[in-house]
C-alpha cells in the first residue's frame, strides 16, 4: 500500500540530501519519480543540499494542485510511482491534503522532507497538516548542534547579525557557519540553536561578542 511519510528535523539536519538519495533509490529500481520543491536556497526549480548535491524539481507555487498535476500526467500516459516533496513546509494545507488524496486514491508514494517550525517557534501550516495526515513521520537521526553544543532543536532567524522573532515568515536564507569569523553574517541568515538559547536570543555571534566583554574592574 502507498503511504504519505513525512521527514523532519531542524536546519542543517540533511533532508534535502536525504530527499535526493530517496529519488536516487527509487530511480535506481527502475521506478519513475517527480521531485518537487519550493523557496530552495539554490534557485528557482532546483533542490540542493548543503553537501553540494542538487538535482532539477518542479517548483510549488500557492496555486499549484498535486492532484490536477498527477492526473493530467497519467492522463496522457505518463508514469508516476513516487513523489518526492522537498520544503513541505512551505506547502499550503490544501496542497498536503492533495498529497495525501494522491497516496489514497492513485496509490503513489510520497515521501515529503521539511522543518516543523519556523523562527518563532511556531508550526508551519504545511508541517501541522503533515503531522495530522501523514502514515509515517520520521524525526531525522542526524542532529544538528546548538553553538553551545547541546542538540539544536529551534530555528533561528538572524538580520544584520541580530536574532528577530517577528517578520514575514517565509524569508529565503542560509544557514551561516557560526564559526566563520572572517565574513560577517548575510542580511538575513539562520542558525539552529537549543531551546535555552533560543528563548535567551543568544546566538554564536552575541555569545561571543558577551565572552570578548571586558570584565567590570572589582571596585566602583
Amino acid at each position: 500500500m502507498a503511504e504519505l511519510q513525512f521527514f523532519t528535523g531542524t536546519m542543517d539536519s540533511g533532508k534535502s540530501t536525504l530527499a535526493l538519495q530517496t529519488n536516487h533509490n527509487h530511480a535506481a529500481r527502475g521506478l519513475h519519480g517527480r521531485i518537487f520543491t519550493t523557496h530552495d536556497r539554490a534557485g528557482e526549480s532546483i533542490i540542493s543540499s548543503r553537501l553540494g548535491l542538487q538535482h532539477d524539481a518542479i517548483e510549488v507555487d500557492p496555486e499549484f494542485s498535486f492532484w490536477r498535476y498527477v492526473v493530467d500526467t497519467l492522463t496522457h500516459g505518463g508514469r508516476i510511482d513516487y513523489l518526492v516533496c522537498d520544503e513541505a513546509q512551505f506547502y499550503t494545507a490544501e496542497q498536503i491534503d492533495q498529497l495525501a488524496r494522491v497516496v489514497d486514491e492513485l496509490q503513489i508514494d510520497v515521501f515529503a522532507f521539511g522543518i516543523l517550525t519556523d523562527f518563532r517557534s511556531t508550526l508551519f501550516p504545511g508541517s501541522a497538516r503533515l503531522v495530522e495526515l501523514a502514515d509515517r513521520m520520521h524525526v531525522l537521526q542526524v542532529e544538528a548542534l546548538c553553538w553551545c553544543g547541546k542538540r539544536a532543536t529551534h530555528n533561528a532567524r538572524t538580520e544584520n547579525g541580530v536574532m528577530v522573532v517577528e517578520g514575514e515568515v517565509i524569508v529565503v536564507g542560509d544557514v551561516d557557519d557560526p564559526s566563520d569569523l572572517d565574513h560577517p553574517p548575510a542580511d538575513v541568515a539562520y542558525e539552529v540553536l537549543c531551546r535555552q538559547h533560543h528563548r535567551r536570543r543568544l546566538t554564536a555571534a552575541r555569545a561571543q561578542a558577551v565572552s570578548l566583554a571586558a570584565e567590570p574592574l572589582p571596585f566602583g
